[in-house]
């Protein structure tokens, strides 16, 4: 057997144990979700009105596609608690929201799901970039999204303390729809003066979140004081949204790090992650793979597709563009075939992720002009 067959054989085995692990976890959850003693009020509530039964019909991730597509609307408005399942009855719940920037924003119940999320998310963070013990700096959106508890979170599951700036995405929206570009200016600049004034002030931060512009924002004020960012002391960035492009990857690495982490010992790990999803990590981004950022959902808590236009039922080939597709897993949350506002290519498994990846993520086309970006 050459090398290529063995390293074919190698990827195969291990597509077949991550696929027979979705199969025995898409099972168990459904169980969970759809029995009377454990299942949420909406969920027990829509089995009157299925043509299946799934604690009897749904015996492993394929069998999911006999749900109708989930509809985000259902997220749009409450009581939330009829999310709760019966099983996590009287624990303490978070309520996080997502967009509200016209009318009633989506919400999502949570109660752990955040902390497991991003605890595995930490195992896959290099130690030599992100030092166990090290202060964090989140530079994102606050209020009511999950990312300021999950990145705080993440930052004490690593031993840290986690120093949070006051951002409000819907403002900045707001002023991009009215076309307030001088006060967006003036918004980007108190958010970043914020981080500035943390920097300044001998916490010993080593690690941080934030978005492209964001970063690309601190970096440029950095330089008007005659600094670059490898004065800051921080060695680890993880960061998102859909403005992490290979070319906005290339020229940061470049031109504000000073090269790759070898030489400039500035490590950055793109992520693409929703308050529904969870986090899905990137492979590698390397120079010699011309920057290119391919995605992996967090299997088996949450699965990613990489569906057709025309069918959401239908995968598109590996290479080929189509809508991205969400299922989720977990017992506090199950959503199946929810049609993310975003496209992108389908990407083939490997060792680290033996299942399907996504490329290139973007706005989906059809409502790409009616998206407004914001800080991602």
């Amino acid at each position: 057997m050459t090398i290529a067959e063995s390293s074919t054989a190698d990827i195969e085995s291990l597509q077949k144990e991550a696929k027979d692990k979705l199969d025995a976890h898409a099972y168990e959850i459904i169980q969970w979700h759809f029995h009377e003693s454990t299942g949420s009020p909406f969920w027990l509530e829509k089995k009157a009105g299925l043509n299946f039964d799934p604690l009897k019909e749904v015996r492993n991730f394929d069998d999911i596609q006999k749900f109708p597509l989930f509809e985000d609307e259902w997220l749009r408005g409450g009581p939330i608690n009829r999310w709760v399942p019966k099983g996590l009855a009287g624990k303490p719940v978070y309520v996080f929201e997502t967009g509200g920037t016209t009318g009633i924003p989506k919400s999502r119940m949570v109660i752990e799901d955040h902390w497991t999320d991003y605890e595995l998310f930490s195992d896959t963070l290099p130690d030599k970039y992100f030092p166990k013990g090290a202060n964090w700096l989140m530079l994102g959106p606050s209020g009511p999204r999950r990312l300021r508890l999950a990145v705080e979170h993440l930052c004490q599951h690593r031993g840290g303390i986690c120093f949070c700036v006051d951002l409000d995405p819907r403002w900045v929206v707001k002023l991009i729809k009215k076309g307030w570009m001088e006060h967006l200016e003036e918004y980007k600049k108190h958010c970043i003066e914020q981080v500035l004034t943390i920097l300044s002030a001998n916490h010993d931060i080593k690690c941080m979140f934030t978005t492209p512009k964001l970063l690309e924002g601190l970096c440029n004020a950095l330089e008007e004081q005659g600094q670059t960012f490898k004065d800051t002391g921080i060695t680890g960035i993880f960061s998102g949204g859909t403005e992490f492009t290979p070319q906005w990857t290339r020229f940061c690495v470049e031109e504000f790090f000073g090269g790759p982490p070898e030489e400039s010992g500035i490590y950055m790990t793109p992520t693409y992650g929703n308050t529904l999803m969870g986090l899905a990590c990137s492979k590698p981004v390397t120079a010699e793979d011309g920057y290119k950022i391919s995605y992996y959902a967090p299997q088996p808590r949450a699965v990613t597709e990489v569906v057709s236009f025309d069918d959401p039922r239908e995968l598109v080939g590996y290479g080929d563009t189509g809508r991205v597709k969400l299922t989720t897993l977990t017992n506090e949350l199950f959503v199946p075939g929810f049609l993310e506002r975003d496209e992108g290519e389908r990407e083939k498994p490997f060792t680290k992720y033996p299942w399907d990846g996504v490329s290139g993520v973007r706005p989906f086309h059809e409502t790409a002009s009616a998206t407004t970006v914001g800080v991602y």
